[in-house]
């Protein structure tokens, strides 16, 4: 898989730039969702919650929680036990934090800072893990996904959110236009950033969906692997047990 980074003049490592730019971007982060998908997001993230709901999963890890509303979401609807939000980015930590103080969610929610190809957690510990536009960001997709069923119990699930490409005329013209023009440039003047809403349409292009990202789940261990595409393929879950 090519791999694309955020800042191209840079040295650093993918997940070194990755940090980086989430910490860059953090105040506006929620602004600019919002705006760039119309709302959209949310609509994906509950989607997730519905396929979550009937294995009713206590201990969840929340992998790329960034501003945390996915885990406020899974805290809302699944009355679980115990969500840990882990993100690379302490700056997308710091907004999270605040929001889940906020909404009276901290005896819920624990936010943990660091790398999900290499996580502090022991084998068999969660019943569900969920990303929601983070295995993009991964530097090595594989090590990743290798993480996560490493740390989920046996017959746990996984819910991932990415990114995919639309492929019926005309809304894959349509997304094209959207993704190489107007959002870089809207996210470039709210966010201050040009690179990060460069990176995002470069990114999305060079990651594996659909068929593709089933046999890269598949040969990860993973099993029951189904595939939902959503908002004329815009975006899709993939979900798994281990």
């Amino acid at each position: 898989m090519n791999q694309v980074k955020p800042y191209k003049e840079k040295q650093a490592r993918k997940k070194q730039q990755v940090k980086e730019m989430f910490d860059n971007i953090s105040p506006k982060y929620d602004l600019l969702n919002r705006l760039l998908s119309i709302g959209i997001d949310q609509a994906w993230r509950r989607k997730m919650i519905k396929l979550m709901q009937p294995h009713q999963p206590q201990i969840i890890l929340d992998i790329a929680t960034g501003t945390g509303d996915l885990a406020i979401l899974e805290a809302r609807k699944l009355n679980p036990e115990k969500i840990v939000g882990f993100d690379l980015s302490e700056g997308m930590l710091e907004v999270a934090r605040k929001k889940i103080v906020q909404k009276k969610l901290d005896s819920v929610i624990e936010l943990v800072q660091g790398d999900a190809e290499n996580m502090p957690f022991n084998n068999h510990t969660f019943d569900a893990v969920t990303v929601a536009f983070g295995v993009r960001n991964f530097e090595n997709l594989e090590k990743g996904l290798g993480e996560i069923h490493r740390v989920l119990k046996n017959n746990g699930i996984m819910l991932i959110l990415e990114f995919s490409h639309p492929e019926k005329t005309p809304f894959k013209q349509l997304y094209g236009f959207y993704s190489k023009n107007i959002l870089p440039f809207v996210g470039k003047i709210i966010s201050g950033d040009p690179a990060a809403y460069t990176y995002l349409p470069e990114s999305i292009a060079a990651f594996p969906y659909g068929e593709q990202m089933k046999n890269i789940l598949s040969q990860t261990g993973f099993k029951n692997i189904k595939i939902y595409p959503l908002t004329f393929g815009i975006s899709t879950v993939y979900f798994a047990k281990k």
